[in-house]
């Protein structure tokens, strides 16, 4: 059995809050992997609160973007947590540093379980929020898990569709396909005979100075002390080569025009992503039954990396209001 190693000090990117409390918890996943999130809860409340389950970016901890939503949305006036997912930051799973679109909604799902058997929890206002590559498991997960009341999805990956297509799709093809196909089962071969994973690194340091904005927005962010964090695969080796070698298989949202529960995808007009979120939107409602309750929310002049942490560019009033209206 692994070993749990929790550190109990405040080691966020982001400044603790008074208004809220703030501990460590952890719950199972229904594949045996022990999920480690911290949890907010407002301060000076009564009767049972509504429940949000946070986490993303792609490669990021809860230490990072995903515990500054959580501890702003505690207090609002909900009980909230942000998670590490499977193979990653605190929580458990071997081997470390994996992904699997299977897994990751199962780890949104198992959040879901553990907000719905807390006493001081109204399980039937649960909602979930998703960042950056986990903004797509978010959406993932809404279209299998009903007890959602409410799924925010914030500057949105799709992972599956970058993975298979590449960036802008501009490797939607066959050969490209198959040339990383490749790639992959050769690395599979290397890390079986050296006993060990081969990590694909982080973001990119040092910064070249040619680099496209974007790159150099997600280096703000996850190499300098506005970000970093040093359980933060993005802010260190990042994934394994070969973890996210299902995606290349996978089309995540097939069934998401019937998703009757609400969502709202919020991205920045300046993302380099912005493709990812306007799009699954437009597949969400086209030819739906239940698209009143969805929104698109562009945030004019946002950058992929603003909604990250500015919170004077996130959206948090409006999705306040958002989850409070479906929520009733």
């Amino acid at each position: 059995m692994e070993e749990l190693k929790l550190n109990q000090e405040w080691d966020k990117v982001f400044p603790k809050s008074e208004k809220v409390n703030h501990k460590k918890v952890t719950f199972k996943n229904h594949f045996g992997i022990t999920i480690v999130a911290d949890m907010y809860e407002p301060k000076n409340y009564e009767g049972k609160l509504p429940g949000i389950a946070v986490s993303g970016p792609f490669g990021a901890v809860k230490e990072q973007s995903s515990g500054l939503y959580a501890q702003e949305m505690a207090e609002r006036g909900f009980l909230t947590i942000a998670f590490d997912p499977s193979f990653t930051g605190e929580s458990t799973g071997e081997p470390r540093y994996m992904n699997s679109p299977d897994i990751n909604v199962e780890d949104f799902q198992s959040a879901v379980d553990f907000l719905s058997n807390l006493e001081n929890v109204d399980n039937e206002k649960i909602s979930i929020i998703g960042i950056c590559g986990w903004g797509g498991m978010a959406l993932q997960t809404a279209c299998i898990d009903t007890r959602i009341k409410a799924t925010i999805v914030s500057t949105m990956y799709d992972m599956s569709r970058v993975a298979g297509n590449g960036y802008v799709d501009g490797e939607d093809s066959e050969e490209a396909r198959y040339n990383k196909r490749v790639a992959i089962n050769n690395q599979r071969t290397e890390d079986f005979k050296a006993g060990e994973y081969k990590l694909g690194g982080g973001v990119v340091d040092p910064l070249p100075e040619d680099a496209p904005q974007f790159v150099k927005d997600y280096y703000a962010y996850y190499k300098t002390p506005r970000g970093y964090h040093k359980r933060s695969l993005n802010s260190n080796g990042g994934w394994n080569v070969t973890a996210g070698t299902s995606l290349l298989n996978t089309r995540l949202f097939y069934y998401s025009k019937e998703i009757r529960n609400a969502v709202m995808i919020v991205h920045g007009d300046k993302a380099h992503s912005y493709y990812f979120g306007k799009d699954a939107y437009e597949n969400m409602i086209k030819d739906s039954k239940y698209a009143n309750n969805k929104e698109f929310l562009s945030i004019e002049g946002a950058s992929h990396c603003d909604l990250y942490d500015q919170k004077d560019i996130i959206p948090f009033d409006k999705i306040e209001e958002f989850i409070r209206k479906s929520i009733k």
